[in-house]
This record gives structure tokens, sequence and C-alpha cells, in this order.
């Protein structure tokens, strides 16, 4: 009989050629020869939540929990597991223990040191005498996700201080929510405030719960009349139906994400449409290709700031795009939006994707397959045939 060691490496081999259920299968017989061996736990963890059976993920991680209770990792992957099952009540307490949250509390002490490290962190309280200063982590589309809190926190103090990334800052100046929204840097001397918390953070220290979590369900934000004027005089003078894409994102956290620029091309052979590039930095190289083939805008080329993303969107009867901060910020200005997953997809799109819970004009597509986007291109297709027909 082969022991542990032996079948958890077999399994370890089968897990990283894609083949998870055989790999489930001898996680298991290694836990009947060695039931306390975590690794096996975590190792099946991930397998049940890419395949979305979040609850047993969720098993797995408090049996390696009663083992080592003070694992804040694992607590992490615990609370997206509970919240892709939409599981909030108790994904938001583990939810804590996340990397982004640590180091982005670590920056403001460095940046504010004799004001962040004296105030407390904000836990949800009434204070209406009291400022609140919260601030980015994470990445762009968070921000944009989580500033649908901002108004919530306002009720309950008396003034909210706002510090997004500077590519936001803008566009969160054009949508205050209230707050006070910081530029890049203010001396310490210039300002005050009695308590402090990361912007995620907000939903656990508000308590909310159910329903309440996607409060706002997108039209929360809105474009720069000013600057979408004159996207539309430059670039959107046509009586065609406009459609804008995106493909990539930052590829340091996830590669799974990103679109070959080919998939799109069934659709750009359809019948009065025009097609606007919102892809910007990384992976903007690849409309060459598009443009060796078709005509299509490069809007990506003249956005500054997300300010400018807002002003051209506004413009837009349509918006495809990968999971990205493009489909956030559509979301939040309420404009059509088919978001794409790859087939192993982030918790924030849950397991029914029937319906998209934090923004009502997005429909979500998904691979069919790993790594082929062409099954899922086909019902993009069929379903703008279908729009374009009403």
């Amino acid at each position: 009989m082969e022991d542990y060691k032996t079948l958890f490496q077999k399994a370890l081999i089968c897990k990283q050629n894609n083949n998870p259920d055989e790999a489930e299968e001898l996680y298991l017989k290694v836990l009947e020869l060695e039931p306390d061996l975590t690794e096996a736990y975590y190792n099946l963890a991930t397998i049940y939540y890419d395949r979305n059976d979040c609850q047993k993920a969720v098993d797995c991680y408090k049996k390696i929990l009663e083992i080592n209770p003070d694992d804040s990792e694992v607590k992490y992957f615990l609370s997206l597991a509970y919240f892709k099952m939409k599981n909030y009540a108790e994904g938001e307490k583990y939810f804590e223990n996340r990397l982004c949250r640590k180091s982005s509390i670590m920056s403001q002490e460095k940046t504010y040191p004799n004001l962040t490290k004296s105030a407390p962190v904000y836990s949800g309280e009434i204070a209406k005498d009291k400022t609140v200063y919260t601030y980015y982590e994470a990445g762009f589309g968070d921000m944009i996700m989580f500033a649908r809190y901002l108004p919530l926190l306002k009720e309950r103090v008396g003034k909210v201080i706002f510090k997004p990334q500077k590519e936001l800052v803008n566009l969160f100046k054009e949508n205050n929510f209230g707050c006070e929204i910081m530029g890049i840097f203010q001396p310490e001397n210039t300002i005050h405030f009695d308590y402090h918390i990361p912007i995620m953070s907000l939903p656990y220290a508000l308590s909310l719960k159910g329903e309440e979590i996607f409060t706002l369900r997108g039209g929360y934000m809105h474009a720069n009349p000013a600057k979408s004027a004159e996207y539309k005089a430059k670039y959107f003078d046509n009586g065609k139906f406009k459609i804008g894409i995106k493909w990539q994102g930052n590829t340091m956290y996830d590669r799974g994400r990103v679109i070959t620029v080919e998939s799109f091309f069934k659709l750009f052979d359809i019948p009065d449409t025009k097609f606007y590039s919102c892809q910007t930095f990384e992976g903007s190289q690849e409309i060459e290709k598009i443009k060796a083939r078709y005509d299509i805008v490069d809007l990506g080329s003249t956005f500054k700031d997300f300010s400018d993303t807002a002003a051209a969107l506004d413009n837009l009867d349509l918006i495809i795009s990968n999971d990205s901060s493009l489909a956030h910020l559509a979301g939040a200005l309420g404009k059509k939006c088919l978001v794409l997953l790859p087939y192993v997809y982030n918790w924030r799109w849950h397991t029914d994707l029937s319906i998209c819970d934090w923004y009502e004009s997005v429909k979500i597509f998904k691979q069919k397959t790993p790594d082929d986007w062409r099954g899922a291109f086909d019902d993009v297709y069929d379903f703008l045939i279908n729009l374009l027909a009403k």
C-alpha cells in the first residue's frame, strides 16, 4: 500500500495537470492515512472552490483552523469561499485577515504616523461629531465597487475623508458621495481625523447583512458632463450601435482573466455596430491585431485617468469587458455591460451567474471549459444579435 507522502505527490501532479477529480480522490485517501495533514485539506479546498462547491471548501478550511487556529491566510481564503456562496454574514470577519488590509494600514501609518497610529480603527459606531479617514487598498475596480458604502458611512459620522488612488481622484471628486476627497498627498499638519479604516472593511464595520451588502446596485456614479460632450463630438458622431471592449487587466494577480483579442473578431462583423477599444497600458499593443483587419477606435490611448474613461463610457451603448476595473466602472455608471469570466473566476460574481448582484446593468458570461473563450463569445454573439433586433 502506498504511503500518504506518495499519494500526496500524485494528487499534486493531478491538480497541476488540471485533473481535479482524480486529485480529489487521492487527497481523500491521503487524509484517511494522515487525518491532520493541513496541506491536503488546503488543496482540497481549492479544488472545491474552483468547482463552486463552496460549502465543501468551507469545511476544509475550518478543519485546518481546528488544527492551526491562528492561520490568517486560511481565514482569508475561508472568507472568499463564504463570499462566493453569498454568505457575507460569516465571511466578513474572516475577510479582515486579508493581506491588502494589513499593507494599507501600514502604508497610512507611515504616511501619517502621528494620526493613524494614535487614532483607533473605526468599528461602526454612531459618531456625528467625529471624522473618519478611509483609504484605498487592492485594485481600482475594488475601490469603485466599495465606494457604494461611503454614503452609509457618512450617515453615521460627522465627516468622511476618502483617499483613493491617484488615477481615481478626479472621478471621485466628480462623485464625492458627501466626502472630502483627498488628492495624492496632504501634509499631516493640515488634516485631522478621529478614526481610520481601509475602505474594504466598511461592510464589516457597518454590520451589513444579506441584501444590505448590495446597496446601490449601479448608477451611483456619473461622468463629467463637459468631458462626456467632448468625447461625443470627437469620437461618437455616428448612427451605429457603439460598443466598447477591453480584454486585459492587471496580470500580476490573475492571467486567467485575459481574453485573446481574436475572440472578439466574430463580433466585429455584426452589421450597424461600431467598436471602440478601452484597453490601456498592459495589453494595449494587442490592438494592432484588430487594426490589421477591422476599423476600431482606440479610446484607451486618450485616457489620462478614470474621469476620462467614465466620460468615454457615457457615450457607449454597450461595454464588453473581461473581469477588470472597466466592468466595475460601467456597472457603477449604470451602463449596460457584458462581463466575461474565466472558467475559474473571482468570488464577487458568486455561484449563481444568472444575475449580477452588484450591478443591475451587468450581465455575466463565463467560459464553458478552461482556457477556451469560444463558447462564451458564441453566447455574447447571440445576445448581441437579439439585442440589436429589438
